[in-house]
């Protein structure tokens, strides 16, 4: 029974390093390649990277986010906005494409002050990527 278990783990092994497109699910062959918060998205892209910005400010911030995918097909991903531990805000945003381009936003009310997160999910839950930044 021991040498049986042995055999499978190493098919198993085998299987996922040379057929990896069969091992994975669907939505986890999303890459995203670049994820950052920004001040603003200027011909499609960000024009900065957050990492420490004044509660003071009042500001929109955009969670801005580069995907790839295999194909065509159309997808989804979300957005969840946490600040100090807490999801605040939620945005399912779509994938059209191999190359794709989105992102969210979330107006930032004076005196927020925290520690911010926001994590790129899959349709099945499955963190891609995630981005913090601090405001003060």
């Amino acid at each position: 029974m021991r040498n049986q278990l042995f055999l499978f783990a190493i098919g198993l092994l085998l299987c996922s390093v040379c057929f990896p497109e069969r091992v994975r699910a669907g939505e986890k062959t999303l890459t995203i390649r670049e994820m950052t918060v920004t001040t603003r998205i200027v011909g499609r892209a960000p024009v900065d990277s957050v990492r420490i910005i004044s509660a003071a400010s009042g500001k929109t911030l955009y969670c801005y986010t580069r995907i790839s995918a295999p194909d065509d097909e159309e997808r989804e991903i979300s957005h969840v906005w946490y600040r100090n531990g807490e999801k605040v805000a939620e945005y399912t945003l779509p994938v059209r494409g191999k190359r794709w381009r989105t992102h969210s936003r979330k107006a930032m009310e004076k005196g927020m002050r925290g520690v911010w997160r926001v994590e790129a999910l899959d349709v099945e839950g499955n963190l891609l990527k995630s981005v913090e930044f601090t405001t003060k």
